[in-house]
């Protein structure tokens, strides 16, 4: 190799023997015509792997046109499409103009190489310096791709010239170009490919080409977190038959997985008896299928105010919208907790959506409460009779794959009011590099999100928001002791240094965007828990405004001291407070009500609202902030609908 500035040799042009080991295996895998055909088989196959991709990007994003919008949903799948959209263009790239290179190693792509018959007669001189030669220095060193040198003493042999523009013969004697033929059209397009799949020639082209080519294997680690996931949310059931060939139909709507285990329990009932059963999501619900079908039966389970499971949002409505089975009856089966006003609300919707579409019902809507294993061999009862088959389903809910934490310090408010609550903060439990692979329990988790906590004496998990996430290095929550609750009971009886058995429930719906708008934060009481950890992870100091109610600040004012620091630091921009037990005797529905007008200033501004707290709670701040945002024309549930509404009740 010459340095063209200063004509001095700089190293040895031939490749390595790894370099010519790593290139005859990139290219034939040493298996010379047959390899090269392989090898375009894989481009091929790269080449759909990435146009399918880009496709479902797009219908992840809701549409082409919002291909590079802001990506959302579970961490696993959120990276794997963030990384896919830089992919897709090394994957484009690297197939496309493998697929042309081999192609045109095999003549299967015109030829048009410029090839100028060589000159009859030559000027007979020798001697003359290359430097000299006038045709030789027009041509700039990036456009030099070959020179071929006369041979020795040879009068009549020429200079063969080329270049990306062509070829042509240059005389020896006077440097004179004696004949010239451009490439063609196919010649110069070969190059620009060559250069793009290799970056040869191009030193910046081939440092992005590189950095491009580094998120596929990112690529393929997020890909094999989201596959695992989906494996194991996969429904199966040992013997299971295709739709078209069951009798019975068996689809379910779970949130935590508790009602699917019933369902599993009942498939598997049914088949001991004789019967062919498939299980499905009722996200799967297509009738037009189910060709042998004699029965439907939908176990849906309800969560937080009367909402679907996340897989399950729309299905009434699609429900209402199909023609049912001619000849197959519907039964459904709804889960939930007795305590929330909205008991069984999806599925009582589903029922009446079902009704409205002509379905037959085998049984009247039924409803479990808080996975009662007694309400559920009752069910299985009926829905025997009714089928034929002899039921009575006794089943017990798994208990969760649960890690045991360490209490490491609480913090203690509201013995003043007859109302002890805590703040309780427990040591980050060791992850496997398994689990941190395939992001399960502890490997990672937000603020919002859910600790479920497994109390001594109960197969039944209970649920509280979590006020940290995985980078605070601690998990906490916020505890308010219930008369007779077993868990909130045991919680509060907690010392340092004891232990309780817990997991992670992911909350997804419950979480800030990643945008720069301004955050209006509602809660009252316990609810602050997850606003609290908001707050404390908003490190890029976006405008976050907290409105937030108690009783009496010396009694239970929760997070008092960690507030005021967190606004030094420009975490929070504002604290507004209401106060029920003194003289002024508000609720932050009140405050909210005197701060009127910078709430709508700042909902103007495409602030987002979130609420946490007690039921009743959300519902005062839910009406009054509808007649905050009237003057705007706007109200809580549309901001719900554009995603600038969430909220987290107990």
């Amino acid at each position: 190799m010459i340095d063209p500035a200063t004509g001095l040799a700089t190293g040895n042009a031939d490749p390595s023997a790894l370099q010519g080991w790593l290139t005859d295996l990139h290219r034939a895998l040493f298996l010379q015509d047959l390899g090269r055909w392989i090898t375009a088989a894989a481009a091929l196959a790269l080449l759909v792997v990435a146009l399918t991709g880009a496709a479902l990007i797009a219908q992840r994003q809701g549409g082409w046109s919002l291909w590079f919008s802001r990506m959302r949903g579970p961490t696993a799948g959120r990276w794997h499409g963030e990384l896919a959209r830089v992919a897709v263009v090394s994957l484009v790239l690297s197939s496309g103009t493998a697929l042309w290179m081999t192609a045109a190693t095999f003549e299967l792509l015109p030829v048009d190489e410029a090839s100028p018959a060589l000159p009859a007669e030559t000027s007979g001189l020798v001697g003359l310096a290359p430097g000299d030669m006038s045709a030789l220095a027009a041509v700039p060193v990036t456009a030099l791709r070959d020179l071929t040198f006369p041979y020795a003493g040879d009068t009549t042999d020429v200079f063969t010239l080329t270049t990306t523009a062509g070829m042509g013969y240059v005389d020896q004697g006077t440097g004179t170009l004696l004949a010239w033929q451009a490439s063609g059209p196919w010649t110069r397009a070969g190059e620009w490919i060559y250069l793009m799949h290799t970056g040869e020639g191009a030193a910046l082209w081939g440092l992005i080409l590189g950095l491009l080519t580094l998120s596929i294997p990112a690529l393929a680690i997020t890909g094999i977190q989201v596959w695992l996931k989906g494996r194991k949310a996969r429904l199966s059931l040992p013997g299971m038959v295709h739709a078209e060939h069951a009798e019975t139909i068996l689809l379910v709507a779970s949130e935590s997985g508790s009602t699917l285990g019933f369902a599993r329990a009942l498939g598997l009932a049914l088949q001991e008896v004789g019967g062919s059963v498939h299980l499905a999501p009722l996200a799967a619900y297509a009738p037009d299928r189910y060709a042998a079908a004699k029965q439907v039966l939908v176990l849906a389970a309800t969560w937080g105010n009367g909402d679907a499971p996340v897989a399950a949002r729309g299905l009434d409505a699609r429900l209402a919208a199909t023609p049912p089975h001619p000849r197959a009856k519907m039964a459904i089966l709804g889960f939930g907790d007795r305590s929330f006003p909205a008991f069984c609300a999806f599925a009582e919707r589903l029922d009446h959506a079902a009704r409205q579409a002509g379905w037959s019902m085998l049984l009247p809507l039924e409803r479990i409460d808080r996975q009662s294993a007694q309400a559920f061999a009752r069910w299985s009862r009926d829905l025997g009779q009714v089928i034929g088959y002899p039921l009575d389903i006794l089943h017990q809910p798994e208990m969760p794959r649960s890690t045991p934490l360490r209490l490491v310090s609480r913090q203690d408010y509201g013995e003043a009011l007859q109302a002890p609550t805590a703040i309780l903060t427990f040591a980050l439990p060791q992850v496997s590099l398994r689990d941190r692979l395939a992001g399960r329990g502890f490997s990672r988790f937000h603020a919002g999100d859910l600790l479920g906590i497994l109390p001594v004496g109960s197969a039944i998990p209970r649920f509280y928001s979590l006020a940290s996430g995985t980078a605070d290095g601690f998990v906490e929550i916020v505890v308010k002791k219930q008369s007779g609750g077993l868990c909130s009971g045991q919680l509060m009886d907690l010392e340092p240094g004891q232990m309780v058995r817990a997991f992670i429930k992911p909350n997804p719906g419950f979480r800030p965007d990643r945008s720069k708008a301004p955050l209006l934060l509602i809660g009252a009481g316990t609810g602050i828990g997850p606003l609290a950890g908001f707050i404390r992870a908003n490190r890029g100091k976006r405008p976050i405004h907290l409105w937030f109610g108690a009783r009496h600040p010396q009694a239970d004012f929760l997070y008092a001291d960690a507030l005021e620091g967190w606004s030094s630091q420009g975490h929070l921009a504002s604290l507004n407070t209401a106060f029920s037990r003194t003289a002024a005797r508000q609720h932050v529905q009140d405050r909210l009500r005197t701060d009127a007008d910078r709430v709508r200033h700042l909902v103007g501004q495409g602030a987002r609202i979130m609420v946490c707290g007690g039921r009743d709670m959300a519902t005062g701040v839910r009406e009054t902030l509808a007649e905050i945002l009237a003057p705007l024309g706007l109200c809580p549930d549309q901001l719900r609908a554009g995603g600038r509404y969430a909220e987290d009740t107990y």
